[in-house]
């Protein structure tokens, strides 16, 4: 009996002890959530943020379809036992063999909006961890391995978001590009209810590129503004007047008591919240990740290199034996670092790579699918006469793709001219493809070899080339310095001098003896090569001098601008605004195309405008989108290809009428 007592006595002690430290650490979240709930009361009620909250839909049944371009992944996590890879081309699952399982594009299955990161937490409300999905537009998405549901703010700006830091209190933190750092308290039931408001008067209208630690005390790393050290309800900015390497922080990482802020010179060590010396220095430190024996950073052009916490801070130099120093892990740029349970993986330029316990190597371990195109950031479309689509890129030069029905062959030509592609110009006259590039006008043959590059040399008003338009019996080049007319009798230039409204050249739409010229400060009519007449805000109805693109429709012009939209002038030589199209948007430079149906006009951030010829109305379109940053436009057997900064795709052209 006393040894049942004794017994029972024991277990009930136990029980109390479970109880007090539950109770404790309740005790302990709740201030923690008061704490930050009073935080943020010190902003103002009226400064909660309005959003509306909506489960996407499944439905993938858009009539666009996707040519491959490669994949580019920024940041990553490991969630219910599967990678996750984030960044401008959606969301890709990997499986535990390293293969490709699911993914979820922009556009389609996802917002058309790059990810920005990715985390794994519990908000308030939802039944189990969930995937947090920050983007770049599109807000907030949560992903429970089934379904998505979008936090979607009003406010553009809070739509931004860079970072994202799950509190275990329920809360996630926010940061964004312009508004600073946000809290969101998600709803009851996982509904999505709840409220996003600004968390502190310190931590708002700033740009945020960091966020690590637990919820009471965490740091915040800014653009410009240094680094951020949010504890007790305050916050302490810590800059380089205060030893910090850089202004600029890019990356954090906590590993108990230490902190570490990377930036563009060199890595930031705090101990118990006291700056203690800096590491790594002049390595550009974009991606961290700790552990309880090395520091590993993730820099932008040197690859990934590993500091040994007890080191003294690392010289530029680089040693094989890493004893004291730096020790270079591998020549891929990492932008991110998770652990998973085999080790640390790093998201890089090359793909995935992982590195297992004390290892000074990294391997490949994702197996993905060879690309068809050679990169995605797109900015000119057009078909040769031969047929082949043609598609040049902002700095990778350009790629030859042979198209029947899908697309069979890709030839990739990029060398120190064709490199940066402006424009691409079917000439059937004379049976070639001319290329306008930032160093030159490339002519290539009807088989599809480079004859030669023209510039300054060959009679060229400036080497870099914006626009090219057949004219006559030759061209019409357009220049950020004016227009160069290149016919069988040579060149011949014109700029503001001879009357030209500005020099630096955008656009040129050629209607026989007339041309338009689109310019930063405006248009000029030509007629026969000679200045007519010059349109400007001042006096002009047109609403913004910057011009992008032009387009002939019959015996009107159809006009892009950086800042209102399109415009049409009249053969009067009035302008007139349409209905939705003109208003506050950018048309990209010369992403604008006509056909017997309608004129497309590509935009920086509101998709793809339609205009129908029958109907003379305007409407916009995003479905389907890979972003919704339209660069080209190229025509070919009624299907329209529209090339994005995040790739290819096409669409036939009866469907737009949908």
């Amino acid at each position: 009996m006393k040894t049942r007592t004794r017994r029972t006595r024991i277990l009930a002690g136990i029980g109390v002890a479970f109880v007090l430290v539950a109770g404790s650490l309740a005790f302990l979240l709740l201030r923690i959530e008061r704490s930050l709930k009073s935080a943020a009361a010190e902003t103002n009620a009226a400064e909660h943020i309005p959003f509306e909250s909506r489960m996407l839909s499944e439905s993938t049944s858009v009539p666009v379809e996707w040519i491959s371009s490669p994949a580019k992944w920024t940041t990553g996590a490991l969630y219910n036992w599967r990678i996750y890879l984030g960044g401008p081309t959606g969301l890709f699952e990997v499986s535990a063999d390293g293969s490709p399982a699911r993914s979820f594009r922009p556009g389609l299955e996802l917002p058309a909006a790059p990810i920005s990161a990715l985390a794994v937490g519990t908000p308030r409300g939802a039944a189990q961890p969930e995937l947090l999905i920050a983007t770049h537009g599109a807000g907030l998405l949560l992903f429970d391995g089934r379904r998505f549901m979008q936090i979607l703010p009003h406010e553009a700006a809070a739509r931004d978001v860079t970072v994202i830091l799950p509190l275990a209190t329920g809360d996630v933190l926010l940061g964004t590009r312009k508004l600073g750092v946000l809290v969101y308290s998600g709803g009851a039931n996982g509904n999505g209810a709840g409220e996003l408001s600004f968390l502190h008067p310190q931590l708002s209208g700033r740009s945020i590129t960091a966020l690590a630690g637990v919820a009471g005390d965490f740091w915040a790393g800014t653009q410009t503004s240094g680094l951020i050290h949010f504890h007790g309800g305050t916050a302490d900015v810590l800059t380089s007047a205060q030893g910090m390497p850089d202004d600029d922080v890019t990356s954090i990482a906590v590993r108990g008591a230490a902190v570490y802020a990377g930036t563009p010179l060199g890595v930031a060590e705090f101990e118990n919240g006291q700056l203690k010396r800096v590491l790594a220095k002049n390595y550009f430190a974009q991606a961290l990740a700790v552990d309880d024996r090395s520091l590993t950073i993730g820099t932008v052009d040197e690859g990934i290199v590993r500091v040994p916490r007890d080191a003294a801070p690392a010289q530029r130099r680089i040693r094989a034996d890493g004893v004291g120093t730096a020790r270079q892990q591998d020549a891929a740029a990492a932008t991110a670092f998770f652990n998973t349970q085999n080790g640390l993986l790093a998201v890089t330029n090359e793909g995935l790579l992982e590195r297992s316990g004390e290892e000074n190597f990294w391997r490949p371990v994702l197996n993905g699918v060879r690309p068809v195109l050679s990169d995605s950031d797109i900015s000119a479309l057009a078909f040769a006469p031969n047929g082949a689509l043609w598609i040049g890129y902002f700095d990778r030069g350009l790629d030859v793709a042979t198209i029947r029905g899908d697309v069979e062959k890709v030839t990739h030509r990029e060398d120190e001219h064709i490199f940066c592609i402006n424009r691409i110009l079917a000439d059937d006259h004379n049976a070639r493809v001319d290329v306008a590039t930032a160093n030159g006008l490339a002519l290539f043959d009807q088989h599809g070899e480079l004859d030669r590059v023209l510039g300054r040399r060959d009679g060229l008003i400036a080497d870099n080339v914006t626009d090219i338009e057949n004219y006559g019996d030759g061209l019409a080049i357009a220049t950020p310095a004016g227009i160069t007319f290149l016919g069988h009798d040579g060149a011949e230039s014109l700029y503001a001098f001879e009357g030209l409204v500005n020099n630096h050249v955008y656009a040129i739409g050629v209607s026989q003896s007339r041309v338009l010229v689109g310019t930063l400060g405006g248009i000029s009519l030509l007629e026969n090569k000679n200045v007519v007449r010059n349109f400007t805000v001042a006096n002009s109805t047109l609403k913004h001098n910057w011009i992008t693109a032009i387009a002939p429709v019959g015996d009107e012009w159809f006009v892009g601008t950086y800042g209102a939209g399109v415009m049409k002038l009249a053969a009067d030589g009035q302008f007139a605004a349409f209905e939705h199209a003109t208003r506050p948007m950018e048309v990209n430079p010369n992403a604008m195309m006509v056909t017997p149906a309608h004129v497309l006009a590509g935009t920086l951030s509101d998709g793809l405008y339609i205009y129908d010829r029958d109907t003379g109305r305007w409407r916009q379109w995003t479905a389907g989108l890979p972003s919704m940053n339209i660069t080209a436009l190229a025509e070919r057997n009624g299907e329209i290809y529209i090339g994005t900064d995040n790739g290819l795709v096409r669409i036939a052209e009866r469907s737009l009428a949908q």
